[in-house]
């Protein structure tokens, strides 16, 4: 592991840390920070000529900040001589903008992608992509890992009658379906509407059998909670018992806790891909570290063993 290198910017400095411990090395030393006149600017402050470099980066809040400080430290590994630059992105911004559904609008998902590209990536490494086709607006290799299994232990620990796996929307089918395997449970689908571009979503039927069992619903991000709030109503309309909620990326934005706090949900369960301030943890909030798999993901790939291993 000595030509192992992993740094990190501001966006999730915590799971950085987490991971480099993981791995048993130290984090790498650089400074990034931005001048009165709002620049970035970075400076790697070791040796990384020839390395193995990996950039930890969740495009979080602030979005455009992260980004353009991944923008910059990639090219600095680059100027640097870095042998091999991997960005490790948790949580992939601008990922909802991935095709054109109204006249006029840009596909940001590969713009990003090409930026990425240009500044000096030479792969990368993520979780739980909003679309899987984002893979293909790449021209260097991307890891996708998943965090279905982690989540799938945490509910396979219980025991719940009944239970039915939900996804939010027809997109969220397929990763519906693989934690409904894993949990040996039936599957069912809400069919929903997006209004606008204002995040709001109008639920309009139940696709498959959800009265007197326990429904346990599914997505790949919660933004700002009405899509889950508004599931978990019609689903308590429809005869759910209770309802609980999974996700990969808690955004958590705008009205998101309050939503939560007051919605019928029971639990929601989330990984720390972004992070998750005191403030947003509320008791009903039980957030799982994804750093073993991040980890493992990067000694595999630094150790050119097989990343897809992780899920056989």
């Amino acid at each position: 592991m000595d030509e192992l290198k992993v740094f990190t910017g501001n966006a999730h400095p915590v799971l950085a840390r987490a991971i480099t411990e993981y791995l048993d090395i130290p984090l790498g030393k650089c400074e990034v920070f931005q001048f009165s006149n709002e620049n970035t600017f970075v400076r790697i402050m070791e040796n990384v000529r020839q390395r193995d470099t990996f950039v930890v980066q969740p495009l979080s809040s602030p979005v455009n900040n992260n980004l353009v400080e991944l923008l910059i430290m990639l090219d600095a590994l680059k100027r640097a001589s870095a042998g091999r630059i991997t960005a490790v992105i948790p949580y992939y911004g601008y990922g909802r903008t991935d095709k054109k559904d109204q006249p006029r609008v840009p596909i940001t998902a590969r713009l990003v992608a090409d930026l990425l590209t240009v500044a000096g990536a030479n792969r990368v490494l993520t979780v739980d992509l909003h679309a899987a086709q984002i893979q293909g607006f790449f021209n260097i290799p991307v890891d996708e890992l998943t965090a279905l299994y982690l989540l799938g232990d945490y509910f396979t620990g219980r025991t719940y009658d009944d239970l039915v796996v939900v996804a939010t929307d027809i997109g969220a089918t397929k990763r519906a379906r693989d934690l409904a395997a894993k949990l040996n449970a039936p599957l069912a689908i809400m069919e929903k509407r997006r209004l606008g571009n204002a995040d709001q979503t109008q639920t309009l039927n139940v696709i498959g059998e959800v009265k007197g069992r326990v429904a346990l619903t599914v997505d790949d991000e919660i933004d700002t909670a009405s899509t889950l709030v508004g599931v978990a109503s019609t689903l308590i309309n429809r005869g759910a018992k209770e309802v609980y909620s999974c996700c990969t990326h808690p955004i958590f934005s705008g009205p998101a806790m309050q939503r939560i706090a007051s919605s019928q949900v029971k639990e929601v369960v989330v990984t720390d891909t972004v992070p998750v301030p005191d403030g947003k943890k509320l008791d009903k909030i039980t957030v799982l570290p994804i750093a073993p798999l991040l980890g493992e993901a990067i000694s595999r790939i630094h150790t050119g063993q097989s990343v897809g291993a992780l899920f056989e």
